[in-house]
């Protein structure tokens, strides 16, 4: 997708989102420019951020997030977007961005499941 970018993350201590953010914004925007010789800021504005309080919404997040490319008729199938944590939840498939969360694993009796 071109725009929006989604993230779900967790913090394990307080900014730790905040301050990822602001490092990707400056490393990765220094890369593109230079890399395509352009110059200014790649996104419109600041991320937004929004605190997740009940389970039931955080799969809601993940399902949303998951199928919005579907959605956006970008592809045909979740399992279609490469950028996409589908992947490593549907299809088993190992990544060292994404940490399998204890409520999702007790959504099925496997981890397959």
């Amino acid at each position: 997708m071109t725009n929006p970018i989604h993230l779900l993350c967790t913090a394990y201590e307080e900014g730790a989102i905040s301050k990822k953010m602001q490092f990707i914004g400056r490393m990765y925007v220094r890369y593109y420019n230079h890399t395509y010789q352009c110059s200014g800021t790649l996104w419109e504005g600041r991320f937004r951020s929004s605190l997740i309080q009940s389970d039931r919404y955080l799969l809601e997040l993940h399902r949303y997030i998951e199928l919005n490319t579907v959605r956006a008729d970008r592809v045909n199938k979740p399992s279609e977007y490469s950028w996409s944590s589908y992947g490593s939840k549907a299809l088993d498939i190992e990544t060292e961005l994404q940490t399998p969360y204890e409520l999702y694993l007790a959504s099925g009796k496997t981890k397959k499941e």
